[in-house]
């Protein structure tokens, strides 16, 4: 009997663990920001016209050609952005296509991005400059959290600072520093063992593009700009070991995401960074932490 009651305490206490983790009654509209101040998706999707659809008034014979954008891309066209220099020197650039009529990558998942969100080279979006969760209060204050990777407070054209994206900013495996993985010929990231334990653990979220055959990084990957501050997760998808449901997330994270966690010992935004960086992984480091929200 007392070993019956032992384990349905176990059980009641898991419950409670995973009722924890997800949550319920979210009111707000999932676009947050990108409702665009009620513009709503006609802000960046201009079912007529590309950017003149909204009142650019550009010479773009390719405007609107990808995902009906209507935001002014031009002045992003052959410029070439350098981001994420870090402790190993490293930089990555990016060129940019001439124009809106090839469905590249870089195009599709970074360009369009930067058309709203540079503020270097392309200036005439909509953007105020700031976040919408510094609006909403998060904890950050009233002091602006700046949305333009290239004019962001530090000097107009650094993208020095913000994380590596591009063709060439592609996710490793094997080695003291990745996961255990391996990449097929396709581009597509094969998990091992430990890997996989951090999957059951956490899941993986991140949606790198295949370029050359390689898993890369762009905007797109931590992003899914249709959806702020939410994230569902179902295990059938075999992306996550987590129960179905819907999770916390922040600044458009595709993935359990949450800084403001009140819960102490909370490593849920830590094992974000860790579906791609599994160095500094539990798994690979002897611990058999999991993901605590």
């Amino acid at each position: 009997m007392k070993r019956s009651i032992a384990i349905l305490i176990a059980v009641l206490a898991l419950g409670t663990f995973v009722a924890a983790q997800q949550i319920g009654g979210v009111t707000n509209d999932v676009l947050g920001a990108h409702l665009n101040y009620g513009r709503g998706c006609a802000g960046c999707h201009a079912p007529h016209s590309g950017a003149n659809g909204n009142g650019y008034g550009v010479a773009d014979s390719t405007t609107g050609n990808i995902a009906l954008w209507g935001q002014d891309a031009s002045k992003l066209y052959g410029q070439t952005i350098v981001t994420g220099q870090f402790d190993f020197g490293l930089k990555y650039a990016q060129t940019f296509d001439t124009g809106l009529h090839t469905n590249v990558p870089s195009t599709s998942h970074l360009l369009l991005c930067l058309s709203c969100h540079d503020g270097n080279v392309a200036k005439g979006s909509m953007m105020k400059g700031v976040i919408y969760e510094t609006v909403s209060g998060n904890g950050y204050g009233a002091n602006p959290i700046p949305t333009l990777l290239g004019n962001d407070g530090s000097g107009a054209g650094n993208y020095l600072n913000d994380h590596p994206v591009g063709d060439n900013a592609t996710i490793g495996c094997g080695g003291p520093y990745n996961w255990d993985c391996t990449i097929d010929a396709t581009g597509k990231i094969v998990p091992g063992p430990l890997m996989q334990q951090f999957i059951n653990n956490y899941g993986f979220f991140v949606s790198p593009v295949a370029f050359n055959a390689k898993p890369a990084v762009y905007c797109t990957t931590c992003h899914d700009q249709h959806v702020m501050n939410i994230v569902s997760v179902d295990p059938v998808n075999g992306n996550t070991g987590l129960p179905k449901g819907y999770y916390a997330s922040m600044f458009f994270i595709r993935a359990p995401y949450n800084p403001l966690s009140a819960t102490a010992g909370s490593n849920q935004t830590a094992q974000f960074c860790r579906q791609c960086h599994g160095g500094e992984a539990n798994e690979k480091n002897g611990s058999t932490a999991i993901t605590v929200f």
